[in-house]
């Protein structure tokens, strides 16, 4: 097209900003378009493919990472707002060598099928544990005076902002569970 813009893949400064994040353990520095979403930091400036572009509108929990230990839809979240935080994503939840015990209980109750949304549903899933470590309720917890039993019920409502389209729910409630009792976190069913 004759006349138009060129397609240039510099980042116009005036609308950018230099961010420091640690990420998976690492601290990290980008320039980056004040429009990048966290998830579009992590896939396309950091190669870490793990978080998935899912619906784009926060809606299906494909995207999830931990942002300073807490979840968040990564496709939700403006990169230049994590500056000076901490962000784990699927990559970091396990050392270089083997995988966490969340990651293996997803393996022994076969927690996945086409696996698209296993890493936000892993990054989840220990979210939700770290939360009920702490003692922090949710619409389903009986007594909020007591730490939450895990059940079943507990579990599917603390991850239902994740969506399986496989339907894995009842395995990844069994890996939850697993791992909750292993950590010591109560879980029945």
């Amino acid at each position: 097209m004759q006349g138009g813009p060129e397609n240039t893949t510099t980042i116009d400064e005036r609308h950018s900003s230099r961010v420091t994040v640690e990420i998976n353990g690492a601290s990290r520095e980008l320039t980056l378009d004040n429009r990048t979403t966290l998830l579009d930091a992590l896939r396309e400036h950091l190669d870490l493919t793990g978080a998935k572009k899912g619906c784009d509108h926060g809606q299906c929990g494909s995207c999830t990472v931990l942002l300073d230990g807490r979840r968040v839809k990564s496709c939700l979240v403006f990169a230049v707002t994590v500056d000076g935080r901490s962000v784990v994503s699927v990559e970091g939840l396990a050392g270089p060598d083997e995988l966490s015990p969340l990651q293996a209980a997803f393996i022994a109750h076969d927690a996945f099928q086409c696996g698209y949304c296993t890493p936000g549903q892993l990054c989840s899933a220990r979210g939700m544990l770290d939360e009920v470590s702490r003692g922090w309720p949710s619409a389903v917890t009986g007594d909020l005076n007591s730490p939450a039993d895990l059940t079943d019920a507990e579990i599917r409502e603390r991850m239902a902002g994740n969506l399986c389209r496989c339907a894995a729910y009842p395995h990844i409630v069994a890996a939850v569970r697993e791992t909750a009792g292993a950590s010591g976190t109560a879980a029945t069913r």
